[in-house]
């Protein structure tokens, strides 16, 4: 069964970066893909014109893989965590 990931507004996620700091990114669903599954763009939370942080899309049976380099392992898997766990609820 497809695990239902969408939710229709942006988002902020604290993320634990691989540095030791924190930081806020903003999730937000890419009304641009027209794939099977779900597509969320990253986005630093602040600033006039936010840096893109890549994207995860998620298949229809829930399994997701990071579009980008900028995040490590660690912090993909929080955000698609963080997607999981509040898909629908905002």
């Amino acid at each position: 069964m497809a695990n239902d990931t969408g939710f229709t507004g942006a988002a902020k996620a604290w993320v634990k970066r691989q540095n030791g700091k924190g930081e806020i990114v903003q999730v937000a669903p890419d009304p641009a893909f027209s794939g099977a599954g779900q597509c969320y763009q990253l986005y630093t939370a602040f600033g006039q014109e936010p840096d893109g942080l890549g994207r995860i899309l998620f298949d229809e049976q829930g399994y997701w893989i990071y579009d980008g380099d900028v995040l490590s392992i660690a912090e993909q898997e929080q955000l698609a965590r963080f997607i999981m766990g509040h898909g629908g609820e905002w």
